[in-house]
Formats: structure tokens, sequence, C-alpha cells
């Protein structure tokens, strides 16, 4: 089953003859360019955007060349619709804009911010049945915290998408130095002789 063009280009100029539409017009699909955090904020700069679902094999590709301005992917998975793939856009793109958090600096400290996954987080109490928060996060001493953050963010991201420090062109100097003050620098020379070896 594949979208026809007559409804989807009718119900497009429908819309654009009664109200400027918001543009670009972004297809949902497989073969688009990968929806990241880097995509989302630049989405969120755009005074406005229009996404086109589409469901089962898709929409005739006269669709895509003649009304859409691009195409938009989640990765690589297929699903039935587009519609699940349009609120994750929304979703990720909303959050970005100004006053849509509480905090405007909570989106500049999260995953793939800075090309890193984020640390990970701890909350009150201080020990739940027998587990401990670190005692670093507990000591008062924000430079430390923002130094132990840091160095569990790269760890953390060693561990679990060395693609995207292998992106960033692996580690600094100085990055190497945090995480042996930490004790975090043996996941680097397990990664590397595992790579070797």
């Amino acid at each position: 089953m594949v979208l026809m063009p007559e409804p989807v280009f009718a119900a497009v100029e429908a819309v654009e003859a009664t109200e400027p539409m918001h543009r670009p017009l972004f297809f949902l699909s497989p073969t688009g360019r990968t929806f990241t955090q880097e995509v989302a904020a630049e989405l969120a700069q755009l005074e406005g955007f229009s996404l086109l679902c589409g469901r089962y094999e898709g929409a005739d590709q006269r669709i895509i060349d003649e009304l859409c301005d691009g195409e938009i992917s989640l990765g690589d998975v297929v699903l039935a619709g587009g519609e699940l793939a349009a609120l994750v856009v929304v979703e990720a793109v909303g959050r970005l804009l100004p006053g849509a958090l509480g905090n405007a600096s909570s989106t500049t400290e999260e995953s793939f911010s800075d090309g890193l996954l984020e640390y990970p987080q701890y909350t009150r109490p201080a020990e739940f049945r027998g587990l401990e928060v670190p005692s670093v996060l507990r000591s008062g001493n924000h430079a430390e915290v923002e130094r132990w953050r840091r160095a569990q963010s790269l760890h953390r991201t060693l561990l679990r998408r060395p693609d995207l420090i292998a992106r960033r062109g692996g580690f600094s100097d100085e990055e190497l130095q945090l995480l042996s003050a930490f004790g975090l620098d043996e996941a680097i020379r397990d990664e590397t002789s595992s790579k070797s070896g």
C-alpha cells in the first residue's frame, strides 16, 4: 500500500491556499536524514516546519520529490507508519524551544548535548537498601561534583557508545587525566586491548 499522489497533493495545496504552511515539509521515512539531537536543535531554530507521515510502504515518490523539502528518519528501524516518528520529532524539538522547560540549562547538560552520554543521576535518600549515592555528590564540593560528572559521562559513553568517542576523535589528554583521577582509566585500557587482541 503506497500513498497516492492525488489526495496528498490536494491536502497540501488546500492548506497552502488558506494559510501559509510551515516550511520546510519533511517526509518521515527510513531513507531520510537520521534524526539526532543536533537535527532537533536545527529544527528548533526554524520559524516552524511540517511533517508528512507515510503508511505501510510509504508514499509515491512524486510526493517526496515535489511536495517535500527533505526526509527524516528515526534510525535503522521500520515502522508501519510515520505517526510515532512524528511524535518523537515534535517532542524532541518542542523541549528545545525557549520556555518549554523550567530551567534553560536543562537542555545543555544531557545526553548528546556535547557528544557524550549523560552522567548517572541520583536523588534522595542517600542510602537505599544498602545502595549509596556516591560520596562526592554528597560532599558539597561543586567543582569536584562537576569533575565527577564529566568523568562519569566520558566513562559511560566509552562503555555504552564508543562510536560517539570515536566520532569526536577520542579523548583529550585532560580527559584521560580526569578519568585516571577517578580510577576510570581501566576501561580505556580494556577497550584498547580488546580491539587490538
